[in-house]
């Protein structure tokens, strides 16, 4: 038998879970710090793995919520989100905002701290979800509808990623 070395699920969000009622399943995984990489790991479609942002607006925090496989289209993200401009946070201020939580695994939920969430409405239309919870080997199995009854807004924010294919060598 094989002991994976896992993290518990930070209590703050299995507060908010029961709270909420979200239903989910916890599913263990060996280490991972991207999306792309849980979905390899889980042998899953990218675009069924949820990926987490975090931009600053100014003084204020927004969280953008889209599949592994997509980008963040940054000119549909500020109007959905009525802004002029953000960054990515630093990681200082990851580490201050989300205690407890593993940077590159905050779980999709802007309730939880109490920040303004934004889903990719790509994400909704999946029958279930993975996504971070909290730790860099687990994640929650869940069903995107939830994002929108804990405050989450369906908004079409995201962009297919740019593939780029490898050279051809030419043969002679």
């Amino acid at each position: 038998i094989i002991k994976l070395n896992c993290m518990k699920i930070p209590t703050k969000l299995t507060n908010f879970l029961s709270k909420n009622k979200v239903k989910f399943e916890e599913v263990h995984h060996r280490t991972v710090y991207t999306a792309l990489d849980k979905a390899a790991t889980l042998k899953i479609k990218p675009g069924l793995v949820a990926k987490t942002l975090i931009l600053k607006a100014g003084k204020n925090l927004v969280m953008a919520i889209l599949a592994a496989n997509r980008n963040l289209d940054k000119v549909k993200f500020k109007k959905v989100a009525k802004i002029k401009s953000f960054e990515f946070v630093s990681e200082r201020l990851m580490k201050s905002k989300f205690k407890g939580f593993k940077i590159g695994a905050i779980p999709p939920f802007g309730g939880l701290f109490k920040i303004p969430a934004f889903i990719d409405n790509g994400l909704v239309k999946e029958k279930t979800v993975f996504i971070s919870a909290g730790t860099y080997e687990s994640s929650l199995k869940v069903s995107p509808q939830i994002f929108e009854k804990v405050g989450a807004i369906r908004a079409d924010i995201s962009v297919a990623k740019e593939i780029s294919k490898p050279k051809k060598k030419n043969k002679k």
